[in-house]
């Protein structure tokens, strides 16, 4: 039976943690912009018919752009815990490559789900309200479970981000 050694600490360790940092911040960034922006719509459009209520209304708006906060958080915290070679030697591991990209997906692809609700949520939520202001305590229930998502995954990213493997120098 023919062993296989794998490499603990290959040059393209790194590469992976920089990819979680970049898909923490991204694909967070993109739930915010949507949220941001299908929430806007609702708002401009029933501003039109009820401009009283455009600030009361702004609150999906504040959510999604919560998400992006959520995603620069991690993409911080697993970008400070990427090393540098040393001595010519790869220090950062595989294994803490993949928890640090396993992170930055969590958060972000979680943060993208979130935005994606509260967009549809809060786009259809304001408009109702426009019509009829005893909506508004549902709309804000409904807001907050899908806020809750994007929660959920910066919880998980900021667990997985602090697994990590570090090589010696005479790996």
């Amino acid at each position: 039976m023919a062993s296989v050694e794998m490499e603990t600490c290959p040059a393209s360790a790194p590469f992976f943690g920089f990819m979680g940092v970049t898909s923490a911040l991204v694909f967070a960034n993109i739930g915010a912009a949507y949220g941001t922006a299908k929430s806007g719509v609702g708002i401009s459009s029933m501003g039109v018919m009820n401009p009283g209520l455009v600030m009361r209304n702004i609150i999906p708006v504040v959510m999604a752009g919560v998400l992006g906060i959520y995603g620069l958080i991690v993409a911080v915290i697993i970008q400070g815990s990427i090393t540098e070679p040393s001595g010519g030697m790869a220090v950062y591991s595989l294994y803490s490559g993949f928890a640090h990209l396993a992170a930055g997906l969590c958060c972000g692809l979680s943060g993208l789900a979130a935005g994606m609700a509260i967009g549809i949520v809060g786009d259809a939520g304001v408009r109702a309200v426009g019509q009829q202001e005893k909506l508004f305590v549902g709309m804000i229930l409904i807001l907050i479970f899908a806020e809750a998502l994007g929660l959920y995954g910066l919880i998980v990213a900021l667990i997985l981000s602090q697994n990590s493997y570090e090589c010696s120098n005479n790996n």
